[in-house]
């Protein structure tokens, strides 16, 4: 009888033991991963729907990825609620790349999301980050960091670890691995098979970082050299009207002097003496003659 009462006391402890360590430790909030799972060797688009069960807005998520599995391309996709920024860093050993064949020195490191004015999380609601990651590494799972601030820069709830279960490719997705990373290395080539379910992802992967990576096109170089030269020649043809407008206004060196003809109203010997007093010079030239 002594023993059964003291094991219910015990468990008596046990229980309100359980429930203030309950009580303690603060509730995490959810991060639902969507897959849940993806193949070794393999790129995929990863949605984190945070939820801020906060009491104030959030202002900013933090998706931090493992230390000790960097990944060669990790880049946010649009949010229109939202403006990411990259955190990068240098690697020891380069990673092969799913873009090309040049190995890739320096990785994602984290990926902040900063509200839009006037558009932070509101307590109780969801938002939808994703990111376009590859290749994952040969590891059995993959963890996400998940860290959130309210909008007065103070520390938000605590957030579960996103999880990503990580499986061998089988020899037909490893071949199709091997096609799409083909086609991007040469040029975003559409090398998957039809059969492939991650076709138009992997496609759309090779597209955003193609456009991300990529430098000025040929046309747009020409089109600014054009553009220059027609600008250059608009202004020399401003100074060369410019030039020709001065030399129409400089008076002639020689200018013709025609002697005025003597008043109708005039008697014939004022004419006559008008006549008179005026003798040729050279060059055409007349000069009065005083007497």
């Amino acid at each position: 009888m002594r023993e059964l009462v003291l094991a219910r006391r015990a468990g008596v402890l046990a229980v309100a033991a359980v429930a203030g360590a309950l009580v303690a430790t603060p509730a995490l909030a959810d991060v639902a991963v969507t897959p849940t799972s993806a193949v070794q060797g393999d790129a995929v688009d990863v949605n984190f729907k945070v939820t801020n069960t906060g009491d104030k807005p959030l202002g900013t998520v933090t998706v931090t990825l493992p230390a000790d599995a960097p990944v060669a391309e990790a880049y946010p996709l649009s949010n229109d609620d939202w403006a990411p920024k990259i955190t990068t860093k240098k690697l020891t050993h380069a990673l092969p790349s799913m873009m090309t064949d040049i190995p890739v020195d320096q990785a994602t490191s984290a990926i902040t999301w900063i509200a839009m004015p006037g558009l932070a999380l509101a307590p109780g609601r969801t938002a939808d980050l994703k990111v376009s990651l590859g290749p994952m590494p040969t590891l059995s799972s993959y963890k996400f960091t998940v860290t959130t601030k309210y909008s007065d820069g103070t520390a938000g709830p605590a957030m579960t670890p996103g999880m990503l279960t990580l499986s061998p490719a089988t020899a037909q997705q490893q071949a199709v691995i091997d096609q799409a990373h083909a086609g991007m290395a040469m040029g975003g080539q559409d090398a998957t098979s039809a059969g492939d379910p991650n076709a138009d992802e992997n496609a759309q992967f090779a597209k955003v970082v193609a456009d991300a990576t990529r430098g000025p096109s040929v046309l747009s170089i020409v089109g600014w050299i054009v553009a220059g030269a027609a600008l250059l020649g608009g202004v020399w043809l401003m100074f060369r009207s410019r030039h020709r407008a001065e030399e129409d206004d400089e008076p002639s060196d020689e200018e013709d002097v025609t002697p005025a003809a003597p008043s109708p109203t005039a008697s014939a010997d004022e004419a006559d003496q008008d006549v008179e007093a005026r003798e040729p010079v050279a060059a055409g030239k007349w000069s009065l003659k005083e007497e």
